[in-house]
């Protein structure tokens, strides 16, 4: 990728402005260009003031009266939304900062989940980019007010270090995506339980890919992601459109705990629904307690 440089204005003036100096030169007021432009002129007033945007059509049509070409307003008009938007994204800058901070962006960084960067608005961009929403709104609606969920949904409200355990998850949904599996089959993956015995017991050295591979013959996808400072997480079970995903982190770096976490995601599976997410060892809104 290549960084442009691009200069930008501390102001601009809205469209109106160049317009209203348009009409003072021609001698002709807002009810007249209303007329002439066959426009309401409340609509016309609406233009000159900046509360109402110079739309395609109504570029064509000032053309026509004024002899300014369509393609001036319409780059004025995009020049000032622009701004408008830059704008509100300065005030909007000490809530970002906030966000930011709340995130272990080092940890992020050092595990290559996120590039790192110069200035906290380029580390903005990553982290939105990295969730694949557009602002911090949407990643609120997401993983604190469940709006956004299709196949299961969480919020993370009241836990510890939501901000660390909403990174986590998209980690893991990242790495499944980029598994192919088959159609999930209950009755493959209970064989495939059983098959996986033998590997706890002689524990070689590439039994992870063991796992994996027999895991994902039966449609269940198995990714290890590491944990996150304050994210006491040591494991999930969630389903990504018609695909279970067990999510594993390691957390107590024995190898019956990960087998015993492994295990006890398994059960989430073959018992519980697929609009449900669990979480090991993280207190969430909407978790089943008996289950």
């Amino acid at each position: 990728m290549q960084t442009e440089n691009r200069y930008f204005p501390q102001s601009v003036p809205p469209p109106g402005a160049t317009l209203a100096e348009k009409l003072d030169e021609m001698n002709m007021g807002p009810k007249e260009f209303a007329i002439k432009t066959g426009k309401p002129e409340k609509t016309i007033s609406e233009v000159l003031s900046g509360s109402s945007r110079i739309t395609a059509e109504m570029g064509v049509l000032f053309q026509r009266v004024t002899g300014i070409p369509a393609h001036f307003w319409a780059n004025a008009q995009a020049q000032y939304d622009e701004y408008l938007e830059r704008r509100k994204m300065e005030s909007q800058k000490t809530e970002a900062k906030a966000w930011l901070k709340s995130f272990p962006l080092k940890a992020l960084q050092s595990l290559g989940w996120i590039e790192k960067k110069n200035n906290w608005s380029e580390d903005l961009e990553v982290l939105l980019s990295f969730f694949g929403v557009g602002s911090i709104k949407a990643w609120h609606k997401y993983y604190f007010e469940a709006q956004l969920k299709v196949e299961f949904r969480i919020s993370l409200t009241h836990s510890k270090a939501p901000e660390a355990i909403s990174a986590w998850l998209r980690k893991g949904e990242l790495q499944a995506r980029e598994i192919v599996t088959v159609k999930y089959e209950e009755q493959k993956f209970r064989n495939a339980l059983s098959k996986l015995k033998p590997i706890v017991a002689e524990a070689p050295k590439d039994f992870f890919i063991s796992l994996q591979n027999i895991c994902l013959a039966a449609g269940v996808k198995v990714v290890y992601t590491p944990s996150l400072p304050s994210a006491s997480i040591s494991g999930s079970t969630r389903w990504l459109n018609d695909n279970p995903l067990i999510q594993l982190t390691g957390r107590y770096k024995t190898y019956d705990s990960f087998w015993f976490t492994f295990f006890h995601e398994a059960g989430h599976i073959i018992l519980h629904g697929k609009k449900d997410i669990f979480l090991e060892n993280v207190d969430y809104d909407g978790a089943s307690t008996q289950k």
